[in-house]
C-alpha cells in the first residue's frame, strides 16, 4: 500500500478527533503540488537527468544549479531560490550534454545576459580622445585583453518558479498550524492535571483518622515511575519514547495496578473517579503522540519524494529550517510528563526520595551535613564511630563537624555514649544542630508505618551493640 493510502487510513481508523484530523498534513495535495513543480521545471528544459547532471557539485560544467532555502527578515517562514550560474564564452553556453530543451532555455537566459550587459555598456560609455600613433600598438594589446576577459563572463541568474514557493508554503504552515492544535492540547491537559493534582492532595492529605488513599496512590504512582511510559530517563535507554513502546509501558502499568489490587482497597470513593481521569489523561497524550508521529511521517516522506524527483536535496535543510517547531521536536511529551511530575506524583511523597543512602531504609531522624546529603541519625553515629569524616556521597570533610549541641560542640557518637541514639534524638531534638527536625516530623507524617519499623529497627541494633548477641527484642506491654 502506497504511503499516502496507509496515511489517509490511519486518520480515519485511529479515532483521532475530527479537529485533529482537520490540521493533519495535507500529503495529497502536497503531492499534486509536487507535480505542478516538475512541470514547470520540465518546461523550462530542467528535466530529472538535467537537474541531477547540474547539480552535481563533481560536475564542472560551464552551466551549473544551485537550490537554497532563504529565511524571510520578518518571518520564520523559508523560501525556496533556484539559480543558476552560467559561464559564457562570446556570450555563448558551450554545454554539449544540455537537452535540446534545456539549451534552447539557456540561450534565452544568454540572450538576457547579453542585452543586459550591452545596455550596461552603453550607459557607462563616454567620450573618448583620439590618441597618439606611436600608442596604437598599446592600445590593440589592451583592446586583446580586454576582449579576451570579455568573452569570458560568468553570470548568476535566479530563476522565477512559482509552485515551489507554493509547495513549502503549503508545508510549513501546516506545520505551524498543527504547533498551534498542541499548544491548545497542551493547555488543555495541563489544567487536567492541576484539578487533578488538587483533588489528589484532599484524598491522599494524613490524617489522625485512617481514612485516607495515601497509601495506594504512593504504590500506584511508584509503578507509573517505574514504568517510564512517555519518557526514559536511563543511562542506556533515555529520551522521549515512540507511541507503540509507550503503549506498551501503559498497558504494563495498568496490569499491574490491576494485579496487585490497588483499586479494591480504595477508601475514599473520588479515588477511583481520579484514577479514571489520570488514566484518561494518559490515554490523551497517547493519542496526541501517535497524531504527531503520522504526522512527522508525511512530513519526512513528501520531502524525500520532492528531492528523489526534483534532486534538489533539500530535505535536510528544510527540516533544520523548522526544528523551532515544537511539532517536530516532540517537545508535547517531555512538557505534559513534567507537569504530571510536578502536579500529580510529587503530591503523595515517594519512598525512594527520602530513603538513608547507607541503609536505605527511611532516613527517619534526618542529618543533614554542611554539604547538604542527608543521613539517617544511626548511620552518621555508626561513620563518626568509624572516625570517617568524609561524606558517603561527595566525599567532603563535614561527618564529623555533625555536632549534637550548639554549646559543647559534642560529635552524634560522642553523644550515644552517654544515651541511647534514640534517646539522645528524643531528648535533645532542640539541640541537634544538624538535625532536620521539619524535615523529621514530615517524614512520621507521610511513612508512619516505615518509620514505626525503622524505630524498632534502631532498638533491635542498638540492644544488640549493649547486650551482645543473646539480646531478644521484645515490644513493650502495658501490665
Amino acid at each position: 500500500m502506497k504511503f499516502g493510502q496507509d496515511f489517509k487510513e490511519t486518520l480515519a481508523t485511529q479515532d483521532f478527533p475530527s479537529h485533529w484530523v482537520e490540521h493533519a498534513i495535507p500529503y495529497g495535495q502536497l503531492k499534486k503540488c509536487l507535480k505542478k513543480v516538475l512541470k514547470e521545471l520540465k518546461d523550462l528544459g530542467l528535466d530529472h537527468d538535467t537537474l541531477q547532471s547540474l547539480i552535481d557539485p563533481e560536475n564542472h560544467s560551464p552551466v551549473a544549479l544551485k537550490y537554497r532555502l532563504i529565511a524571510s527578515e520578518n518571518s520564520d517562514i523559508v523560501r525556496p531560490t533556484l539559480t543558476v550560474d552560467v559561464y559564457l564564452e562570446d556570450d555563448v553556453i558551450v554545454e554539449a550534454s544540455l537537452t535540446p530543451a534545456s539549451r534552447l532555455f539557456f540561450e534565452k537566459i544568454a540572450s538576457e545576459v547579453r542585452h543586459n550587459h550591452q545596455a550596461d555598456s552603453g550607459s557607462t560609455s563616454g567620450n573618448s580622445s583620439d590618441a597618439g600613433q606611436d600608442d596604437d600598438v598599446s592600445v590593440q594589446d589592451q583592446n586583446s585583453e580586454i576582449q579576451h576577459k570579455k568573452n569570458r563572463r560568468h553570470e548568476t541568474i535566479q530563476l522565477p518558479l512559482v509552485f515551489d514557493h507554493e509547495f513549502f508554503e503549503m508545508l510549513q504552515n501546516d506545520v505551524s498550524n498543527i504547533d498551534s492544535l498542541q499548544d491548545t492540547e497542551r493547555q488543555q491537559m495541563s489544567d487536567e492535571i492541576k484539578a487533578l493534582g488538587e483533588d489528589l492532595a484532599q484524598i491522599t492529605k494524613p490524617r489522625r483518622v485512617h481514612r485516607t488513599d495515601m497509601i495506594p496512590w504512593r504504590n500506584i504512582f511508584e509503578l507509573y515511575l517505574d514504568a517510564e511510559v512517555f519518557f526514559a530517563t536511563h543511562e542506556q535507554e533515555h529520551g522521549a519514547r515512540s507511541s507503540q513502546l509507550a503503549l506498551k509501558k501503559l498497558q504494563w502499568f495498568q496490569g499491574e495496578v490491576k494485579k496487585r489490587e490497588l483499586q479494591r482497597i480504595f477508601k475514599i470513593p473520588q479515588s477511583q473517579v481520579a484514577y479514571d481521569r489520570f488514566l484518561r489523561i494518559n490515554a490523551n497524550l497517547l493519542k496526541m503522540l501517535q497524531f504527531q508521529e503520522i504526522n512527522q511521517l508525511a512530513v519526512h516522506k513528501i520531502l524525500k519524494k520532492f528531492d528523489k524527483r526534483t534532486s534538489f536535496g533539500i530535505s535536510k535543510s528544510f527540516r533544520s529550517a523548522i526544528q523551532s517547531h515544537q511539532f517536530m521536536t516532540g517537545a508535547i511529551g517531555r512538557d505534559v510528563c513534567a507537569q504530571m511530575s510536578q502536579h500529580l506524583t510529587n503530591v503523595v511523597p515517594q519512598l525512594n526520595d527520602y530513603l538513608c543512602p547507607i541503609c536505605f531504609m527511611v532516613a527517619y531522624r534526618p542529618v543533614k551535613l554542611d554539604c547538604s546529603h542527608i543521613f539517617c541519625l544511626r548511620c552518621i553515629i555508626k561513620i563518626q564511630r568509624s572516625r570517617e569524616s568524609h561524606c558517603p556521597l561527595c566525599r567532603s570533610d563535614v561527618v564529623m563537624k555533625a555536632t549534637i549541641s550548639k554549646f559543647d560542640g559534642s560529635t552524634l557518637d560522642q553523644w550515644s555514649e552517654h544515651v541511647g541514639a534514640v534517646m539522645a534524638a528524643n531528648r535533645v531534638g532542640n539541640y541537634l544542630v544538624h538535625l532536620d527536625d521539619d524535615l523529621a516530623k514530615y517524614m512520621k507524617k507521610h511513612f508512619p508505618t516505615e518509620v514505626s519499623d525503622k524505630e524498632r529497627h534502631n532498638q533491635i541494633e542498638r540492644g544488640l551493640e549493649d547486650y551482645g548477641p543473646g539480646y531478644k527484642h521484645q515490644e513493650c506491654s502495658v501490665m
